[in-house]
């Protein structure tokens, strides 16, 4: 018989090679090129017999013949994980979820499987704990149900099996990288046998409308372990994020079929396991003072809800010849440019001071409409100005010195109202839509730098 012959395969972007190589030229990351078994011409042939046999059950459906289950997604207590999901679990959606080590993604997941057991049998399946150590967890959340079975299983052809006859509702997989495929000689782990079983469980999911939670591995530097094939395979992406030292977990959106891709939900991790942060706005904004001096609040857009969250700068003499930039939940990139920009037009010279900027609460805003607020926190440091806390500021800062239009301003706004603020800054190109609403908010309009630098005075 001819020998299987073998492939090396980049994990970051499917480079292939027929050598080992450290540093991949495609992508040159080093040390992702992982050894792939190729298939023989005879067992290739024998895949090629089942498919032409199989091609006289496939069924085309007429698409306005099609119909949809009026409660097709799943939900549970925790209204934040629902959120982040888009509003609930569709039947028959394969979720990778993904986090540190140690981070709580198994408890969160035994958690909402016993919230599943309402509609039906809900499976887990453990490759990295026995069923005891699944109990004892589950004990300590206070978890009973008589819905809720545990697997220790890894070999997918037998986890497929079982499924097929059992057909539960939701089944809990974790982790991705423990399952193997006995068609394949290679270790479980390795990119071949992580897109054969998440192969076969997008098939399980597709034809029996069983819906997955798939836990994955991440790298040392946050990426998903495994082929970049997966994430697309799978419907949802969601990171479980933390920071060390910190008593609340963030649970962020990073792919979604059936949702938004900027949700993001917070919770606390307690003894009795994961609790949903409801008012997250108050979380973040408890240990504020009445006045501070390079703070500003800011309303963040995340996917369809609005996070108050405090920046914070600091400016001092920088004691060598280049100033240093230690930004932390801001983009780096970013706070250099409005460095930049606020140098030339408010005179303020930067490039001779040291910057320090930061956002409490582990939180990393993408969001352009922090630029204002930013802005104001420098200057207020510069200038030796207090801020009330019961004052925040939303807008875009162009590389001329202008305050661009922000989009959805009305939900923003309605959040400020909610926490008891008093006023606003806000660009002078939202006008028109703000003045359509009534709000008790005191609006300051601004539609430059220079208007902001004579209030400031």
């Amino acid at each position: 018989m001819a020998k299987d012959k073998s492939l090396y395969v980049c994990s970051s972007c499917g480079y292939k090679s027929v050598k080992w190589l450290g540093k991949c030229p495609e992508c040159e990351e080093w040390g992702t090129l992982e050894e792939e078994t190729l298939m023989t011409s005879a067992a290739r042939k024998g895949i090629s017999k089942v498919s032409s046999s199989a091609k006289s059950n496939v069924k085309i459906l007429n698409f306005s013949q099609i119909e949809v289950e009026g409660n097709y997604r799943y939900k549970t207590k925790l209204k934040e994980f629902d959120r982040v999901l888009g509003g609930g679990l569709v039947q028959g959606e394969v979720i990778l979820i993904t986090g540190n080590p140690g981070i709580g993604k198994s408890t969160l997941l035994l958690q909402a499987a016993k919230e599943y057991t309402e509609y039906g049998d809900v499976i887990y399946i453990s490759g990295e704990e026995s069923p005891s150590q699944i109990k004892n967890r589950g004990e300590r959340l206070g978890i009973v149900s008589d819905n809720l079975f545990i697997m220790s299983e890894t070999e997918i052809e037998t986890i497929y099996e079982h499924l097929s006859f059992k057909k539960p509702k939701v089944v809990v997989v974790d982790s991705i990288q423990t399952l193997y495929s006995s068609n394949s000689d290679s270790i479980p782990g390795t990119p071949t046998q992580i897109r054969e079983s998440t192969l076969r469980i997008v098939e399980l999911a597709k034809n029996y409308n069983i819906s997955f939670f798939i836990v994955g591995h991440i790298t040392k530097d946050g990426k998903v372990a495994g082929p970049k094939m997966l994430e697309h395979m799978v419907d949802a992406v969601l990171n479980f994020e933390g920071e060390e030292g910190l008593f609340y977990r963030i649970l962020r959106s990073i792919k979604n079929r059936f949702g938004s891709t900027n949700e993001l939900g917070i919770f606390n991790m307690e003894e009795d396991g994961m609790r949903e942060v409801k008012n997250s706005s108050e979380f973040f904004l408890s240990d504020r003072e009445e006045k501070n001096i390079g703070s500003m609040i800011v309303p963040v857009l995340e996917g369809s809800k609005v996070f108050l969250l405090e920046i914070q700068s600091l400016i001092t003499d920088s004691p060598f010849g280049i100033p240093k930039r230690i930004v932390q939940g801001l983009d780096k990139n970013r706070v250099q440019i409005l460095s930049a920009v606020a140098e030339k037009k408010a005179g303020v010279a930067f490039s001779t001071k040291d910057l320090f900027v930061n956002i409490p609460g582990g939180i990393t805003v993408k969001d352009p409409s922090a630029d204002l607020a930013f802005l104001i926190s420098m200057l207020s440091v510069c200038n030796g100005i207090e801020i009330s806390q019961k004052i925040a500021a939303v807008g875009e800062l162009g590389l001329r010195g202008e305050i661009r239009k922000i989009s959805f301003m009305d939900k923003r706004l309605r959040e400020l109202e909610k926490l008891g603020f008093t006023g606003v800054y806000v660009p002078e190109s939202n006008r028109k839509d703000i003045e359509k609403n009534n709000y008790k908010l005191k609006l300051i309009y601004l539609k430059s730098i220079d208007e902001l630098l004579e209030r400031m005075r």
